[in-house]
């Protein structure tokens, strides 16, 4: 058993229904979005399904995608789930941001158009979808003319074939870059590489403002490589402390940083990036504070958020960001967060949302940090590109060479050309699976001050 009823925002159903769509439609269009559950009958039992559960799942993707109006990119989840050996389908569906949501080809009419009520799918009166399309959001990213429309693509193309796509002709147009009228969009300008967007990153040294220790700008770059440069950082600022027991070593770090990426995310993706405020992400000597602008939609209480009930945003960002595993699935984000900390982290106004974790007391005995590896320089002839790649392994050993490239502006090839000789040389290795793997640096040396 599920544990839920069919409700306003749960649908069971026991094999895939042909009106599909009109239950996607109705979350769409309804304030909390929902789900969708697969192989599960009416009273919540997981029967499970027999078919080609891959198949299916992509099936269910192309039915969505081909049959909806507006584009419903970012907005949904499908996954495959089981229980009691018994495997099932759950889609999650957001609320959109482009209401009213309705079947493609049919126009916005009562026919072709649906909202959630109760544990139905009802078609909407004339009225309420002409309301509902008064209300839509004008000035979404992707209507807003990007300020800049000699855009490049270069790192952000790097990341997709890191994740196997195929970056073909129709990659700007497929990721949805462009206004109606063809001018490269506000999405387009955040993820180019040579925006104007700036993400600051400062720690102080005590538990306010008053004096700055060290100040970061990770901009001029495409959102994606300054999400990643945050995340860095944030992972080399969580110091881990260890005592010795025996028989093993007890260890705990400053904090949870799998939280706070959930949180770094959440911020970046959900931002409100039409008022050109980037999100704001600062260390204090006892707190870490995460700061993003445009606060709870109307349409949601402060309850309804922490429990992981909102309309992404910025769906297309949701969409790029979910294709290159920066997310998981929708709604989750929040409910992990959660999972680690109380929620009196979450700090709510009416024009932003900060999140404040305080970092764990340090009362064990030592902190692994003050035991670094470094490479030996002295002994080798190596270019200082060489000697950076290096650096980038020894922080960070799964780093992959998309990411290598856009740190170090190199085009792929020439980080390849330098792997290769490095690892010809002996300097480095490549261990595990391709996807999963990791690099280790072969000549090091422990060092301790």
């Amino acid at each position: 058993m599920l544990g839920i009823i069919e409700d306003n925002r749960n649908e069971f159903k026991i094999k895939l229904p042909d009106d599909l769509e009109e239950t996607v439609i109705s979350f769409l269009n309804s304030k909390d979005g929902g789900n969708i559950y697969i192989g599960v009958d009416d009273n919540g039992k997981v029967l499970g399904l027999k078919n080609n559960l891959d198949l299916l799942q992509r099936k269910i993707k192309d039915l969505i995608i081909s049959n909806i109006e507006s584009s419903v990119l970012g907005l949904f989840d499908i996954e495959i789930l089981e229980e009691d050996n018994k495997k099932y389908i759950h889609i999650t569906v957001a609320r959109g941001t482009e209401r009213p949501y309705h079947i493609k080809g049919m126009g916005m009419t009562s026919d072709s158009c649906f909202i959630r009520v109760g544990s139905s799918n009802e078609k909407m009166t004339t009225t309420l979808i002409n309301k509902m399309f008064r209300s839509r959001t004008k000035e979404s990213l992707k209507n807003i003319v990007s300020p800049i429309q000699d855009l490049t693509f270069r790192q952000l193309k790097m990341y997709y074939m890191e994740k196997g796509f195929d970056v073909g002709e129709n990659f700007e147009k497929q990721l949805e870059f462009y206004t109606n009228d063809n001018k490269f969009n506000y999405i387009a300008y955040l993820l180019a590489d040579n925006n104007r967007i700036s993400i600051k990153v400062a720690k102080y040294v005590g538990g306010d403002v008053d004096e700055i220790e060290e100040y970061y700008e990770f901009g001029d770059c495409s959102l994606i490589t300054a999400t990643y440069r945050v995340l860095e950082k944030f992972k080399i600022e969580n110091k881990v402390f260890a005592k010795i027991t025996y028989p093993e070593r007890i260890q705990k770090s400053m904090y949870d940083y799998n939280a706070v990426r959930e949180a770094i995310i959440n911020a970046i993706v959900h931002n409100d990036w039409s008022n050109e405020y980037p999100p704001k992400f600062e260390f204090f000597s006892d707190r870490l504070e995460i700061s993003s602008f445009g606060g709870i939609q109307d349409e949601f209480t402060e309850e309804e958020f922490l429990k992981g009930y909102s309309a992404p945003k910025n769906p297309e960002l949701m969409r790029i960001f979910k294709d290159l595993e920066l997310v998981e699935h929708l709604g989750t984000g929040i409910r992990k967060i959660l999972k680690k900390y109380d929620k009196s982290i979450y700090q709510f106004y009416p024009h932003f949302i900060i999140v404040s974790i305080k970092y764990n007391e340090n009362d064990f005995e030592y902190s692994i940090q003050n035991q670094k590896v470094k490479f030996d320089y002295s002994e080798f002839n190596l270019s200082k590109m060489e000697e950076s790649i290096i650096k980038l392994i020894l922080d960070r050993p799964n780093i992959t060479q998309a990411e290598m490239a856009a740190f170090l502006n190199l085009t792929p090839r020439m980080v390849r050309y330098h792997l290769s000789k490095l690892v010809n040389n002996g300097y480095i290795q490549r261990v595990g699976a391709k996807k999963n793997g990791k690099w280790i640096v072969i000549h090091k040396k422990e060092l301790e001050y």
